[in-house]
């Protein structure tokens, strides 16, 4: 679970964050941004690069009737491909031939979550906007959203100026080091998408399909028996499920959390009949999980998040009876610095 988690995560969450914004206004420019990506067609190629690898991808998203569908396959050889339905994520492994399904619970690769600039975002991060270089022959302003804190990631967005849309994403550790990069090599935003573009193009049959969590109705508040009791500033919970893992008897708890930018899943299990597992940890890009096992449940944090945050969220899960507590900011850590001279990303 924690694998698949990962993927998604790494190669479709860095992105998410259209008459022209003020020039000088970060805060407009991250709406613009928004109203964009919820509302074209965009077709087109990019590059997905961590510190461990890189691939190239083809995008091909629509919007039609209120709602977005998405395909993107693997340039490099693998083959794999995803295709976003209306209500569900399908990964197609064809080496393995196995096609993974998720739940969608979100907006496509572009579009895990609408920011809402306003003081509570101005709270946690510094927004700027300055000019930059053109990209795919474009004009282009380089908006910096800089953590005011240790617990979360730093981002920089090269935003098309007539239309807002991120063509070059980097997200940034509080050092200003690149962690990971999205960078387009080519991007159209047609009027029109025929909707079999979004369709799978490889014959599945004879593929095992495998539902990794199949969702049931949220339970309650009160049903929320379980809780992380020690979150970072600014993170509220966003979502609260109950879904069926195979292998696992019971329900899994799944809680979202989120700080209007970046987002934090704790997903909390029986304790397995084998014994307690020691803690451990893995990453994919920008995406970090950390599984533990307290109180007698086996928790797991995952998020686009720095690993020491979902670590720490992972070991204060505790009975919801016990109070809840806000972590502060390290008194020695400021705004994390800007990108400037990345490697992968000249301004």
């Amino acid at each position: 679970m924690r694998y698949a988690c990962l993927v998604l995560l790494g190669t479709m969450g860095l992105l998410a964050l259209p008459v022209r914004a003020a020039d000088d206004d970060p805060h407009e420019w991250l709406e613009r941004m928004s109203e964009s990506l919820s509302s074209r067609n965009y077709t087109g190629v990019f590059t997905h690069t961590t510190r461990r690898q890189s691939e190239t991808m083809r995008i091909v998203h629509r919007v039609g009737k209120g709602a977005s569908t998405e395909r993107l396959v693997s340039l490099d050889g693998s083959g794999r491909e995803i295709v976003r339905t209306a209500e569900e994520v399908h990964v197609y492994l064809p080496d393995r031939r196995v096609v993974l399904v998720e739940p969608r619970s979100d907006g496509g690769v572009l579009l895990e979550v609408l920011p809402e600039p306003g003081p509570e975002l101005d709270a946690l991060y510094e927004l700027q906007i300055m000019d930059g270089h053109k990209l795919l022959g474009r004009d282009v302003r380089v908006l910096d959203i800089r953590p005011r804190d240790a617990f979360r990631y730093g981002y920089r967005l090269w935003l098309d100026a007539e239309s807002a849309m991120p063509l070059r994403t980097v997200v940034v550790d509080g050092a200003g080091r690149p962690v990971e990069l999205i960078n387009f090599t080519q991007l159209e935003m047609p009027r029109h998408i025929d909707a079999r573009a979004t369709e799978p193009s490889m014959n599945a049959s004879g593929f095992q399909w495998v539902r990794n969590a199949r969702r049931r109705p949220a339970p309650p508040p009160s049903a929320v028996v379980w809780r992380p009791m020690n979150l970072p500033p600014g993170f509220h919970l966003v979502a609260n499920r109950r879904q069926v893992v195979p292998g696992i008897e019971q329900p899994v708890q799944h809680l979202i959390f989120s700080d209007g930018i970046a987002s934090i899943s704790v997903f909390i299990e029986p304790a397995r009949p084998q014994g307690t597992a020691p803690p451990e940890s893995s990453s994919v890009g920008s995406a970090n999980a950390f599984t533990t096992v307290v109180h007698g449940r086996v928790v797991t944090a995952v998020g686009e998040v720095p690993l020491e945050t979902v670590r720490d969220v992972a070991r204060s899960v505790a009975p919801a009876t016990l109070p809840t507590t806000t972590r502060t900011s390290p008194a020695n850590v400021g705004p994390a610095p800007a990108a400037d001279g990345l490697a992968l990303t000249p301004r």
